[in-house]
């Protein structure tokens, strides 16, 4: 470091975070200590932080990662100190941290076609920096980081190529919901689907991921969209934001998919499956339509669950896809939806029903897993 240099970024900082020691067990707040940056690394104050369903397959084993871990991945928060290397930068900038990385150099980061980038941490499930080690410790143990981010804790250690500097002046509370829920679903519909106006979309899962997607379709000017979930407590909501029809599965003898080709006569143009369940994943591809229908897998699959579907489903033309958030290159994209929101070109408020001190992260997941 040059002389003179800032102590800023070179201690350790000790702050709250959120550790979960093993499946199945709630949220210890706990007095975690939180190392400097590294060279190309950023550390961050979390300022607000949004609660996924993904965190929670975490916590129930069906999305498999090490523990003990911070989970945490859809933030905003303010740079506290960077590394060495690091230009794009400086402390102050109010940022969003990146599940997603954008490298810019590896084959999906070069090519217009793909945004998942090499350097994530979704497949390998390493629960650690680039360098083979943990920015946290807690009670003397190191504590996993979870793909990348780690955002249930006061202060985070993240990579340069995970973050996205953004307007100053976004009220960090709401575009949180822009680091994993709202650009995952409103890009699932226009990024990866790409849905045409006039266009009919069946979205299986109406949680803040399911809703994205139905203002992402309407947005697109599809001319029906059913929203699809068997809690009708979510119904009301589904339509403000643009649905046309709300079905329930439970209130039908026959299988969902028959149900949604009837009402369509020949199967939908898009369907979105936005839960992550292999039944409604193959729900969703049979109620597209046969020869062109496209249907889109939004929510993280089980770990070790295998579908099995009927081949012919596929070989009359139809497309399957899935879409890591939303399609969008992350470093590039996130600052232009957190400026398409200051614009009011699309809403969040109602995707936020609950503001919930951090203290109160297990209440949080309880509203969660109670569908409230």
């Amino acid at each position: 470091v040059p002389f003179p240099f800032s102590l800023l970024g070179l201690q350790v900082i000790k702050c709250k975070a959120a550790v979960m020691w093993e499946a199945n067990k709630p949220f210890s707040i706990e007095e975690v200590e939180v190392a400097p940056p590294k060279a190309h690394e950023v550390r961050l104050k979390i300022v607000a932080t949004g609660i996924c369903r993904s965190d929670d397959h975490v916590i129930t084993g069906a999305f498999v990662m090490p523990f003990p871990i911070i989970l945490g991945h859809e933030a905003a928060g303010v740079v506290e100190s960077v590394g060495q290397g690091v230009t794009s930068i400086k402390p102050g900038d109010k940022v969003i941290p990146l599940f997603v990385p954008q490298c810019g150099e590896c084959k999906n980061c070069l090519s217009t076609k793909g945004n998942l980038c090499s350097k994530n941490d979704i497949g390998s499930a390493a629960g650690l920096m680039a360098d083979g080690t943990s920015r946290f410790t807690c009670k003397g143990q190191a504590i996993h980081h979870f793909i990348g981010t780690s955002t249930f804790t006061e202060y985070t250690v993240v990579h340069e190529s995970a973050v996205a500097k953004i307007d100053s002046a976004a009220p960090l509370e709401k575009v949180c919901l822009i680091g994993c829920g709202f650009s995952t679903g409103y890009g699932a519909a226009v990024q990866t689907a790409k849905v045409e106006p006039g266009s009919t979309c069946a979205i299986f899962g109406l949680g803040g991921v399911g809703l994205s997607v139905v203002m992402g379709c309407k947005a697109a000017g599809a001319s029906r969209i059913i929203a699809v979930d068997i809690n009708s407590d979510k119904f009301a909501k589904a339509k403000e934001l643009g649905a046309t029809e709300c079905v329930n599965p439970k209130d039908f003898k026959k299988p969902i998919h028959e149900v949604l080709i009837e009402m369509t006569g020949h199967g939908v143009d898009y369907s979105f499956e936005v839960i992550g369940r292999t039944e409604t994943m193959t729900a969703a591809l049979a109620c597209c339509q046969y020869n062109y229908g496209v249907s889109v897998i939004v929510g993280v699959p089980p770990a070790a669950q295998q579908i099995t579907f009927d081949p012919m489903l596929l070989f009359t033309g139809r497309t399957w896809k899935g879409s890591v958030f939303g399609g969008w290159k992350s470093k590039d994209s996130v600052p232009k939806l957190v400026a398409d929101y200051m614009k009011k070109k699309f809403v969040l408020d109602p995707l936020i029903t609950h503001t919930l001190p951090f203290t109160k992260i297990n209440e949080g997941f309880d509203l969660l897993r109670t569908g409230k």
